[in-house]
């Protein structure tokens, strides 16, 4: 099993923000430096507690200070953004990493961002979709380009300016081939989206604020619809992101990872849980659609949701989730603000020396590094 790196991130209002971004960087060099397979860096245009405004630019000043992870986005929002625009942005990426590169996609799902560019009351699913369906073309296909889906507002052409005998008019296309690989975060439980990644090849990360017990619904719909493509699901593809953090110490780990108020932890689920509640999304904390919005209290989400301890019960309550879900193919560790940065290090240094090799000793797989 691989070990990844996901942060959203979710900083304090007051942080500075040249101190937030230079440790959003060094907590992804150290990930490097600790063998992580993969780093994914959230993007928002309008939170200014979740604030990188664009994961590709943040992860290009990493390119040079990293050596083998793979760079991900997670995601670049797709409604947001021209999809020509992104395809030859990502294939530049692409190139000036050497291939480091992975496509994390989404609509992007927070309603401020919409409204400030004015797309507040467009459907950003069907966005989404029609977006995808150009980025592929433009990297599959040769000049001159004629992009023209039946009802798809994007189209390509460069019938009136082309003049490719001087360069002009021609998209580029990735380092990779056929492509990077595209991966999808899935929040939603039983989620229908999963299905279509499966179709096409996308793959699922499952989100790290929903609860254990749902994620199983994931790697079902995700083989259902591979197999209604004619093929096999892989469940290397399946990547699983969990709240973690491992101290060498029961009591540090309880307070740092916990119950202390200033928790970065709590201040991170504080924060989603009422996000969600703002946008009527509390059914991804739920254990069954019934459960009534009182009871999914900061507590209740804490407890259900971060894994916290020393290096043998992390290892413990991971082998227990793997059991409840079946096999995955990377655990995904979700990063948080560095609240203090000295606990924070040692707790991704445990994770990749101490809690990873135990875990893949104990069901016979070796964790896989970038390089591999």
């Amino acid at each position: 099993m691989r070990l990844g790196y996901f942060t959203m991130p979710i900083h304090p209002l007051d942080k500075d923000w040249r101190q937030s971004l230079r440790e959003d960087r060094e907590a992804i060099i150290l990930a490097d430096k600790l063998g992580f397979y993969d780093a994914f860096m959230g993007e928002h245009l309008t939170d200014a507690c979740e604030n990188v405004t664009n994961s590709m630019l943040f992860l290009a000043t990493l390119i040079h200070d990293t050596r083998t992870i793979k760079l991900a986005t997670g995601t670049t929002n797709l409604a947001q953004i021209h999809p020509v625009v992104i395809a030859v942005n990502a294939a530049m990426f692409d190139h000036l990493s050497q291939g480091r590169f992975v496509m994390g996609i989404s609509a992007g799902a927070l309603t401020s961002d919409s409204e400030a560019i004015g797309i507040l009351d467009l459907d950003r699913n069907k966005i989404f979709a029609e977006a995808i369906d150009v980025i592929l073309a433009v990297w599959e296909r040769n000049p001159p380009y004629d992009i023209d889906f039946p009802d798809n507002r994007f189209k390509v052409s460069f019938a009136h300016t082309a003049a490719l005998e001087l360069g002009v008019g021609i998209l580029a296309k990735p380092f990779q081939k056929p492509r990077p690989e595209i991966v999808g975060t899935v929040v939603a439980p039983f989620s229908p989206g999963v299905v279509l990644m499966g179709k096409r090849d996308f793959h699922p990360l499952s989100a790290n604020f929903l609860l254990a017990k749902h994620l199983k619904s994931h790697w079902t719909n995700y083989a259902k619809g591979k197999a209604e493509a004619g093929a096999k699901a892989n469940i290397a593809d399946w990547r699983v992101a969990r709240t973690i953090f491992v101290a060498d110490d029961d009591k540090v780990a309880a307070r740092y990872g916990h119950r202390d108020a200033k928790s970065p932890y709590r201040f991170y689920f504080e924060q989603m849980r009422a996000k969600m509640k703002r946008g009527n999304r509390l059914y991804v904390f739920k254990s069954h659609k019934e459960q009534p919005d009182e009871e999914i209290t900061d507590d209740y989400v804490m407890d259900n949701c971060v894994t916290f301890g020393t290096v043998n019960k992390v290892v413990d309550e991971i082998l227990k989730l793997r059991e409840e879900t079946g096999d995955f193919g990377e655990l995904v560790y979700a990063g948080m603000d560095w609240a203090d940065p000295a606990l924070a290090k040692r707790s991704m240094q445990l994770m990749a020396e101490e809690v990873m090799p135990r875990v893949n000793a104990a069901i016979g797989k070796p964790a896989k590094t970038a390089a591999e």
